[in-house]
């Protein structure tokens, strides 16, 4: 093989891997969405003004994470899962990007899921009973 023809290879294999780059750069918002904090499967989400709960299911265990409607720098946000009888598991400070995971052990029994992200917030009252 001459040397032309090898240069030829090396720059369509440049090209390929630097347009799988851009497109990957192109779209953070769907390899977030891609990316699951919690195990199990995704039971609600409970939107509000501000953000999302997203609420995921597994054997007697429930996880929740708090998202915001958009992403820029640090603000308040938080997360809260309580299993009835029990205290409820809370995760709350100044986040970038999410809020959580935070997971409780339910069993059977019904849970209440709190989020908030700056003034906005959600209350699910008791779900998943």
């Amino acid at each position: 093989m001459d040397s032309g023809a090898i240069r030829r290879r090396l720059a369509i294999g440049m090209a390929v891997l630097t347009v799988s780059g851009l497109f990957a750069l192109a779209s953070p918002g769907s390899a977030q969405a891609a990316t699951s904090y919690c195990a199990g499967r995704k039971v609600r989400t409970l939107p509000f003004s501000t953000g999302s709960v997203q609420v995921y299911k597994r054997g007697g265990y429930v996880c929740a994470v708090t998202f915001p409607k958009t992403q820029g720098g640090r603000r308040t946000m938080s997360v809260s899962v309580q299993a009835r009888g029990n205290r409820p598991v809370v995760d709350s400070g100044h986040f970038a990007h999410h809020a959580g995971p935070v997971t409780v052990h339910a069993g059977h029994r019904c849970v209440r899921i709190k989020g908030s992200v700056g003034s906005g917030s959600v209350n699910s009252g008791w779900i998943l009973c």
